[in-house]
C-alpha cells in the first residue's frame, strides 16, 4: 500500500490531544509495540532500499501478543512510503528466513502508542519512544491511485499545522534513539 507519512516532535503533547479532543477526536486505548528492525546488507539511510520489520503488539495484558512482518520501502524522490504488512503465526521462524535472505538486525524500537482515524484513509498515532525524551504525533494517509502524493502530503501538513504542530522529523525513531532529537 502506498503512502503519505508524516512524524512531528510534539511541542506539548496535552495541548496537542486537547485540540483533537475539541474536535471530538479522541485517541483509543494505549498499546505497546516493539519492533526488530531488519535491512539489506549495504543499507544506507535515504537510499530507497527496503526495510523489514518484524513487530509485537500487546493490546491489552489479558490477550496474547500478535506478531506481523512489515516491509517499508521510502521512496525519496516522491515522498511515499510503501508499506506492506502480514501477520505471522511463528516468529522464530519468520526471523530466520530473514536472516537467511541476508537481511541483517539494524536496531529495535519499543513504543506506547494510541491511534485515532481521520476520515477515510488517515490516521495520527501519539508515540512514547523508549530511549527518546519526547512525545511524537505520527500521521498517515493511504493513496489511491487517483490521488497526488504532493497534495495528500500538503493536507497532512496543513492538519499538522492547525494542530500547532510543525516540527516535522524525517527519520525513523531507530535513527533518533539515543540523541533525542
Amino acid at each position: 500500500m502506498k503512502k503519505i507519512i508524516l512524524k512531528c516532535k510534539l511541542t506539548n503533547r496535552s495541548r496537542f490531544e486537547d485540540k483533537l479532543s475539541n474536535i471530538d477526536l479522541d485517541f483509543g486505548p494505549i498499546h505497546w509495540q516493539h519492533d526488530r528492525v531488519y535491512v539489506p546488507r549495504g543499507y544506507k539511510p535515504s537510499s530507497n532500499y527496503p526495510r523489514l520489520i518484524m513487530r509485537t503488539t500487546l493490546e491489552a495484558i489479558d490477550q496474547p501478543a500478535t506478531h506481523s512482518l512489515i516491509l517499508r520501502r521510502h521512496i525519496e524522490d516522491s515522498g511515499i512510503d510503501i508499506v506492506e504488512e502480514t501477520p505471522v503465526q511463528d516468529y522464530v521462524t519468520t526471523v530466520n528466513i530473514i536472516l537467511q535472505l541476508g537481511f541483517k538486525p539494524a536496531g529495535e524500537v519499543s513504543r506506547r502508542r494510541e491511534s485515532l482515524t481521520m476520515g477515510e484513509g488517515t490516521t495520527i498515532y501519539l508515540d512514547e519512544i523508549d530511549g527518546i525524551d519526547a512525545s511524537y504525533a505520527k500521521i498517515e494517509s493511504n493513496l489511491t491511485p487517483t490521488d497526488s502524493a504532493t497534495e495528500v502530503r500538503n493536507d497532512l501538513l496543513k492538519t499538522l499545522e492547525t494542530l500547532g504542530e510543525q516540527d516535522i522529523i524525517s527519520k525513523p525513531y531507530i535513527e533518533l534513539q539515543g540523541n533525542n532529537s
